[in-house]
């Protein structure tokens, strides 16, 4: 993978003692050799850097107000930008371009630009820097050229305001999103905070008391995808080819799908800054699968941490019936990468805040006021995840329990008012303030009160000096998505090496679990508990408890996170490259009717089941299983099927691993020849049903793995087996997916020990099946014994000189494909996915000699060695064959050449076909231009 803002002398890793690069051969090396480049790049434009700038990018002494965002603090303060091209450009405009190293744009897509609008007059406007907790992540990261779309926060509907907005956005590297009022109120205020913000932390949905609560909710969500499409056009106006584009949170779920079907090579990654509940919770949103497939699209998705993603990929696999791999969630060969990207805080920041005059004074103040007394401290939002009450209440426990303490501690709870106009906080306010006012009032005196509360929020100085002395920092969320308070409060504790509580309902727990004291924030008896030991901690084990926590702050920084993240982005997209060069080209239609049309003896081999069938709606997995299990012919295929089985100069075969009276029910009434059971029977429609198994089939087998599967689906609610003349199949496609997988495992252990430990018999595992066959059992195997048969029993007039072989085989079926390949001519090896034509028509077929046992066969099947020349009119087959023919059939069966063959899979991205179609629908469009060719 290209390296992008590297210095060139930096670009190639060579091996030791050798000149030649060492090339990045899997995905694990090509991530290494780029996070060493990435630091090597570091290293280059810091040196560059000082060289250069002579301290002018110093910019700070500008302290706002400390602003709160969900679970993650940022801040108005123009010293944390210091040495940041980025963020130099929102306070001092564009710069003079960096020719030497040129960088690859990383497009920040979220809700909010990091600059506040306020409109002066009608082409004038100011802007005020809102940095919060993302900006804070794009520090210090030089490699990319960073450009921020979102909303500007205030509702400019005249074309005069949007052009001058835009024009003073410009020269802060921002691009505005222009939202209209009804937009947000129902986006924003609407579908984002009353319904995904409270689902994703486990509040539930608001209860729907009345139908126009219900339509509310669907005006809603129509307005969250306008304005998710209204994000997506701004940013496909600004795109370039090459562009990284990163979208955020839950507020742009539909983005990435917006995107992708805009240009299908963006580089899309998607990143939540929330938890994901489990999938319990989320199947409850009547947008759930929407959401899901949208989210989808995207190249990456991130989460803080592995549960969330694990929650993710579980929704997935439970809602959209999807495959959950280690790497994420595959739908049909096309995987999105779902990964855990801890995000952290600059460190470096707050430790140079603690050597300012400004921060020491404040901490003299604060060591005055509270002399003889142990800090404890507690930064929130007020909100009801925060789990404020409960911190207070344990405190509380705590005193009562510890009356020898209530001189000697005081809890500093900042609590910054959100949403004061929402009944809930409001009541949620009331509630704190009532719990504070009766514990003060119980353990306080006329000099001294156990809690200082305040509803308002910090400067950023004051909030270090805060850190900086406090002895117990209490963080007793119980939901967030990650917290980074814990952070800030571990990287001003370098002199007190305080003790940090912490809820298990964090993010931050799983970065800094070991260090931390984890709690259960419900519990009020255990967290009470833990402020007593953390008070009473020794030193030693502070320090220790401290040093791992001030190494994890400090190494996984907030710029780290975001280098991280983008850096798996782009080798996501070199991976899926890699991946679809495996994958087959879409069926070229054209093509495939036009040789077709030309052919004079065509051989159509068709699947049955999601290829012929009725497509399966699974979007929402609001599956009939009966329904379904009831196989049936796609409705918009019977004419055409019809229309192409009156055509002379055209064999149709149904091949299919089903019963026989599954094909005699759906194709009774059709001229064609009926394959079932893997083609171990066969009849035309309008004959008998023949066998063509091989003589020596042992099937003695069946009773034993009967039993096994009557066993497995007595205890796996919601599955079934099927017993046929050749094999059965354990199908747990409707049972709990996790469930039904281990289920499949045991099953697996039984057989392979007991009942086929010795017997002649293949194991063929589905995506949601197990499938026992006796050995030979295979679609390609019967295919020769098959065609034998229709040779015997039809007028051959003309060499077979077309096939179409079309269908939803599993892997062990798929040498079907390969049996009507022409062999390959001598020389350099061609593209797997040539087309070939040889005159020769030999075939290169997986079947060994199984067609030498079939069984009373009216015809003698040569071995594979011998069929090639058969086929050619050369052995002694053939000879005998033209004996039983009549003087109408022709002189050779077969005269294919690679041109003419198109062998082509239904809705499975890995197969040895040369070709695909996406889902039965396709087929029938297929099938309908075949149709109109014909007589």
């Amino acid at each position: 993978m290209e390296n992008i803002g590297s210095p060139p002398e930096t670009t190639n890793l060579e091996s030791h003692g050798s000149s030649a690069p060492l090339i990045p051969t899997s995905r694990l090396e090509r991530l290494l050799r780029e996070r060493v480049l990435r630091r090597s790049s570091k290293s280059y434009h810091s040196l560059e850097e000082s060289r250069d700038s002579n301290g002018d990018l110093d910019i700070s002494g500008n302290s706002n107000d400390l602003y709160l965002s969900d679970g993650d603090r940022g801040y108005q303060d123009e010293d944390m930008f210091e040495g940041n091209a980025f963020v130099k450009h929102l306070t001092d405009g564009p710069e003079k371009q960096d020719a030497r190293v040129p960088k690859q744009r990383l497009l920040v897509v979220a809700n909010r630009l990091p600059v506040s609008a306020i409109r002066k007059d009608d082409d004038s406007w100011g802007l005020e820097i809102s940095v919060g907790g993302l900006v804070s992540a794009l520090l210090g990261i030089n490699e990319f050229e960073a450009r921020w779309i979102g909303w500007a926060g205030v509702n400019v509907p005249d074309e005069v305001g949007q052009r001058s907005l835009t024009k003073a956005l410009a020269e802060k590297r921002c691009i505005p999103v222009f939202l209209d009022e009804e937009i947000v109120h129902q986006y924003y205020n609407g579908y984002c905070n009353n319904i995904l913000w409270p689902l994703f932390h486990y509040l539930g949905l608001p209860q729907e008391d009345r139908l126009a609560t219900t339509r509310s909710f669907q005006s809603q969500f129509a307005a969250y995808k306008e304005a998710n499409q209204m994000f997506a056009d701004v940013v496909n106006a600004h795109y370039r080819e090459g562009d990284v584009v990163w979208c955020h949170d839950y507020h742009l779920m539909f983005l990435p799908k917006c995107l992708k079907d805009y240009n299908r090579k963006m580089k899309v990654g998607w990143f939540l800054h929330t938890p994901f509940p489990s999938s319990e919770i989320h199947r409850t949103l009547p947008s759930r699968s929407e959401l899901l497939r949208s989210v989808l699209a995207a190249d990456l998705v991130g989460f803080h941490t592995y549960d969330y993603a694990r929650h993710f990929v579980s929704a997935c696999t439970r809602i959209l019936g999807l495959e959950g791999t280690p790497d994420g969630v595959e739908d049909q060969g096309k995987l999105t990468r779902v990964a855990a990207f801890p995000i952290g805080i600059d460190s470096e920041r707050f430790i140079r805040a603690l050597e300012l005059d400004v921060v020491k004074a404040h901490m003299n103040q604060l060591k005055e006021r509270f002399a003889g007394r142990k800090v404890m401290l507690g930064v929130d939002r007020l909100d009801m995840i925060k789990g404020i009450p409960q911190k207070i209440l344990a405190f509380e426990k705590f005193l009562e329990e510890n009356p020898v303490w209530r001189d000697k501690v005081v809890l500093v709870q900042i609590a910054v008012p959100t949403r004061t106009d929402v009944p809930e906080y409001q009541k949620l306010s009331s509630q704190v303030h009532e719990i504070v006012g009766r514990i003060n009032g119980r353990f306080g005196s006329l000099t001294a009160v156990p809690i200082h509360h305040l509803d308002r929020s910090l400067e950023f100085h004051e909030l270090c000096a805060l850190y900086a002395v406090t002895d117990v920092a209490l963080v007793t969320s119980l939901r967030d998505g990650m917290n980074l308070v814990s952070y800030e409060f571990v990287a001003c504790q370098a002199s007190k090496k305080g003790v940090l509580i912490l809820s298990e309902f964090a993010g931050a727990a799983q970065s800094l679990g070991a260090g931390a004291i984890l709690v259960n924030p419900w519990n009020i008896t255990e967290v009470a508990s833990s402020i007593g030991y953390a008070l009473t901690m020794p030193a030693d084990e502070r320090e220790k408890r401290h040093r791992h926590n001030f190494t994890h702050v400090s190494t996984h920084t907030s710029q780290e996170w975001a280098e991280t993240f983008v850096s798996e982005l782009n080798d996501t997209v070199v991976e899926a490259q890699l991946r679809i060069r495996q994958i087959p080209p879409l069926l070229p239609k054209g093509d495939a009717v036009e040789r077709f049309m030309h052919s004079n003896n065509r051989l159509l081999i068709l699947g049955f089941n999601a290829t012929l069938t009725e497509p399966v709606d699974t979007q929402g997995r609001r599956i009939d299983q009966f329904k379904e299990m009831e196989l049936k012919l796609h409705q918009d295929l019977k004419e055409p099927l019809r229309r192409l089985c009156e055509d002379p100069k055209t064999t149709i075969i149904v091949l299919s691993g089903s019963d026989r009276n599954v094909l005699d029910e759906n194709f009774g009434g059709y001229s064609l020849w009926l394959a079932a059971e893997h083609g171990m029977f066969l009849r035309r429609t309008t004959g008998d049903w023949m066998t063509t198994m091989p003589e020596n089939l042992n099937m003695d087998w069946v009773d034993s793995v009967k039993h096994v599967f009557e066993y497995f689906t007595e205890r796996t609610p919601r599955s079934h087996f099927e017993l046929r003349e050749t094999s059965l199949v354990w199908n747990y496609k409707y049972a709990d997916v996790e469930f039904g997988k281990l289920q499949s495992k045991d099953l697996l252990q039984h057989l392979w020990t007991g009942p086929i430990s010795n017997a002649s018999v293949d194991v063929v595992q589905g995506a949601r099946s197990v499938e026992v066959r006796a050995v030979g059992v295979t679609k390609g195997a019967a295919i020769d014994r098959i065609l034998g048969e229709i040779v015997h029993h039809t007028h051959v007039e003309a060499p077979i000189d077309y096939v179409l072989c079309v269908g939803h085989f599993l892997p062990k079926d798929e040498d079907i494909y390969s049996f009507f390949e022409p062999e390959l001519p001598t020389g350099p090896a061609p593209s797997a996915r040539a087309k070939i034509a040889n005159p020769l028509n030999r075939f290169a077929s997986n079947s060994t000699g199984v067609a030498a046992f079939c069984r009373k066969a009216p015809l003698p099947i040569p071995s594979p060695d011998t069929r090639a020349n058969s086929f050619l009119g050369n052995g002694n087959w053939w000879s005998r064959m033209r004996e039983r023919m009549t003087v109408h059939e022709g002189s050779s069966v077969l005269d294919l050449r690679g041109e003419n063959y198109f062998s082509c899979a239904v809705g499975r991205k890995r197969s040895s076909a040369r070709y695909l179609l996406g889902s039965s629908t396709e087929v029938v469009e297929l099938l309908k231009e075949l149709t109109a060719c014909g007589p």
